[in-house]
């Protein structure tokens, strides 16, 4: 797929690390759904889908790229391609949300897209201190902090396990650190609930050519990046990660 130009209309800070880019292009993406974003003299990296229609991403400043990305300002461009890979299926008539950090940026996008077909959804935002959450959810937003800065204190996971003892849910959709994500898998099976991971990896040509995002026998940008319980057999999930150079690194 070629890239196409896509200008800035609206960079929205989230928080002091974060940045949301709304562009004047839109795609027919699903939530859960990635692009491919291009900077000429730059690199070029993957990011899920936080809109579609128009085409949003939330972008947190770690390296150059993803820096120089967050610098954007109105009217200037980027390039994109995409998008790729499963999305997020929409199902049953209750769901919760679990987010960690700016992983909580592609289940807004299924949080408006749930309130949209009259689906009840309850969303969770975890994140280190107060000063890295994201804004809510278009759904009831339980916020939760390591440090107790804001919200529930402890993890994602903690509020996830005081929720359950309140209210069921038909499947938990979630997206974040990836042992975050296995937890959640763990949590959502033991409470019989479905349960749907957005995996990240080092993506490079998006279409499962160059093997690079590899997690187990399994291609993120291909099979993925949505996956199911399947993933708790998976040798790598929640373990092993690859960097830039293809080598595998420990979680």
């Amino acid at each position: 797929m070629m890239h196409i130009p896509a200008r800035v209309v609206r960079a929205e800070r989230e928080n002091e690390r974060v940045v949301s880019l709304t562009f004047d292009v839109k795609l027919n993406g699903a939530p859960g759904q990635f692009i491919m974003v291009w900077l000429p003299g730059f690199d070029e990296k993957p990011y899920s889908l936080a809109g579609a229609s128009p085409l949003k991403i939330t972008v947190g400043a770690r390296g150059s790229f993803s820096t120089k990305l967050c610098s954007l300002k109105k009217g200037e461009r980027a390039w994109v391609r995409g998008p790729y890979g499963r999305g997020f299926e929409l199902l049953g008539k209750k769901i919760l949300l679990v987010g960690g950090g700016y992983g909580f940026a592609p289940l807004r996008f299924l949080a408006a897209e749930a309130k949209k077909r009259g689906i009840h959804a309850v969303a969770i935002c975890g994140a280190r201190t107060k000063s890295l959450l994201l804004k809510p959810a278009a759904c009831k937003t339980i916020f939760s902090t390591d440090d107790g800065s804001f919200g529930i204190k402890g993890s994602a996971i903690v509020a996830m396990e005081e929720l359950f003892k309140k209210e069921r849910f038909d499947v938990v959709y979630a997206c974040g650190p990836e042992k975050m994500m296995e937890a959640v898998a763990r949590l959502a099976k033991k409470h019989r609930a479905g349960c749907q991971l957005l995996l990240e990896r080092y993506i490079k040509c998006a279409i499962g050519v160059c093997g690079h995002c590899a997690c187990g026998d399994k291609l993120v940008c291909f099979d993925g990046p949505r996956f199911g319980y399947e993933m708790l057999a998976n040798p790598e999930f929640g373990k092993i990660w690859r960097d830039k150079a293809g080598r595998k690194v420990q979680l």
